[in-house]
């Protein structure tokens, strides 16, 4: 009897290394299958870019040869792109950020559940967004290429047992597509759980660091070493800079959450009769939308067509001038854009709308090296428009690699953070988000 149960024990020995063997081996192939599908989803964004810039490019060629026929193609290219959205995916209309939003935070059923974060919404997503901007669109890629990339996550890892769970995989897809898109690896992650997550996971964060690594190298791999908007020159003034970035902040988290309040009460959740008409006849509201885009580009000398990296680009460079004309007509050419419900998404235009207000303190008299303050003016209205000033002042220290301004930098998203909240109340994105959720939250209390 003592022969038998010792030799039960010591053959129950090898079973225990041999289940341990089984379990790495499938830990081993979860890792690879999530490196695999991560090299997809850079691939994806790093191609999506350069389809949108060649898109861009196409429309300038054709606002030198046909002036006239560019402005009519926003109007009428918006009506086709909100019909074409609503027919075949009304789930890739807008940014794409508050259905990543929305998917990542309840469980897979009904339509919403199953639309939101696909391949297919995805390849919608990346057509429609291209279309538009040949049409002149003030729109940009990044944010779409959050839900994009989070598509390719979502849908290539679908089924995939033990490990990271739906919500990770969405959350780390959305967060490679932030980084891919600005090839800015840090505001990928910081945007994930600024934005995206609003809580620290183990399973998740780990998650999205490789996911976001891998997606990096594959876009730095397709596009180079590159900075957004060039790597700035010339040393920074660091006293004016302190002193210039609250008052840029103000500004810029002011004009943001405008932003952000206007754009809510056009196509937000909430129940209004600009809304209701743009229920009822989306595609008119769309041509009127486009209208108002051809009216803000001929105001501006064509200054609104597309994402607006060039502008900006220019003020960084110091090439001052039309800097108010900027930030006003892009700000309504955004707006009007982004109310149409055509694929697109805000970063890039706003980014070009603060580097209009930075550039404005400048043309005031305002103390403050002109470069400086177009960086502190596009960190500072970008977290006004999304309320995320974390992500927003590691964009801008990732895009413009110059250390020095890593302190205004942070206080000039902070302070627009602070002025945005008096005139939006909750973040843009989480309230939008509420149309794409199975089950509306329930309203919070003011204080």
């Amino acid at each position: 009897m003592f022969r038998f149960f010792a030799f039960r024990r010591n053959a129950a020995v090898p079973r225990r290394e041999t289940v341990a063997a089984r379990l790495h081996a499938r830990r081993t192939w979860r890792t690879l299958l999530i490196v695999g599908v991560s090299i997809v989803g850079g691939l994806s964004a790093a191609l999506f870019a350069r389809l949108c810039d060649a898109a861009m490019s196409g429309h300038a060629r054709l606002h030198e040869i046909a002036p006239c026929a560019s402005l009519l193609l926003l109007p009428f290219g918006f009506a086709a792109g909100a019909w074409v959205t609503r027919r075949f995916a009304p789930e890739a209309a807008g940014s794409g950020i508050p259905q990543v939003i929305a998917a990542a935070e309840e469980r897979w059923r009904g339509r919403w559940g199953g639309h939101r974060v696909t391949l297919k919404t995805g390849l919608w997503k990346v057509c429609v967004t291209a279309a538009m901007l040949v049409c002149g669109a003030s729109t940009g890629r990044e944010g779409p290429s959050v839900q994009v990339v989070a598509g390719v996550m979502r849908t290539l890892t679908r089924g995939l047992k033990g490990g990271p769970g739906r919500r990770a995989m969405i959350i780390a897809g959305g967060a490679a597509g932030v980084a891919a898109a600005f090839n800015t690896p840090i505001a990928g992650v910081v945007f994930a759980f600024e934005e995206l997550a609003r809580s620290f996971e183990k399973r998740t964060h780990t998650t999205v660091i490789l996911v976001v690594v891998v997606g990096g190298f594959v876009s730095y791999a397709m596009q180079g070493d590159y900075a957004y908007f060039g790597v700035r020159q010339g040393a920074s003034a660091l006293d004016s800079a302190w002193f210039g970035a609250p008052l840029i902040g103000v500004a810029g988290g002011l004009c943001g959450g405008l932003f952000s309040r206007m754009l809510a009460m056009l196509i937000g959740p909430r129940d209004n009769p600009v809304g209701r008409w743009r229920k009822a006849r989306p595609v008119a509201f769309a041509f009127v939308c486009g209208l108002v885009a051809a009216v803000a580009a001929a105001c501006s000398g064509g200054l609104t067509f597309g994402a607006g990296y060039d502008e900006a680009k220019s003020l960084l460079e110091g090439h001052g001038g039309r800097g108010l004309t900027l930030a006003v007509w892009k700000f309504v050419a955004t707006l009007a854009a982004s109310a149409s419900g055509i694929p697109g998404g805000v970063f890039a235009p706003s980014l070009a709308t603060g580097a209009g207000i930075g550039a404005t303190f400048v043309q005031s008299g305002l103390e403050l090296a002109g470069r400086d303050a177009v960086v502190l003016g596009m960190a500072s209205y970008l977290a006004g428009v999304v309320q995320a000033p974390f992500t927003s002042a590691v964009i801008l220290m990732e895009m413009t690699r110059d250390p020095r301004l890593v302190g205004p930098l942070m206080l000039a998203a902070l302070t627009g953070r602070w002025a945005s909240g008096w005139i939006m109340r909750e973040p843009l994105y989480h309230l939008l988000s509420e149309s794409w959720r199975l089950t509306p939250r329930s309203p919070r209390r003011r204080r």
